[in-house]
């Protein structure tokens, strides 16, 4: 796991459907390394661990979304 020293700068963005100002939500944002990648963390630990996908696993989870894939009430 990279530190924060290691880690490349991230566009880091909080949902505005997020409740509490994002104090207890999912961050996600392009890495600004030029790769395509997009990290994701929680806001809570910002310096915690953070996960990072390829573009295309990225827009292949916003398909799934976008598709309720992942509506699992």
């Amino acid at each position: 796991m990279a530190t924060s020293e290691q880690r490349p700068p991230t566009a880091w963005h909080i949902s505005s459907f997020s409740p509490d100002a994002g104090s207890n939500c999912v961050e996600a944002g392009p890495l600004l390394d030029g790769s395509g990648r997009v990290a994701v963390r929680h806001s809570r630990h910002p310096d915690g661990p953070m996960i990072v996908y390829t573009r295309a696993e990225w827009d292949a989870f916003l398909a799934g979304v976008r598709a309720d894939e992942f509506d699992l009430r």
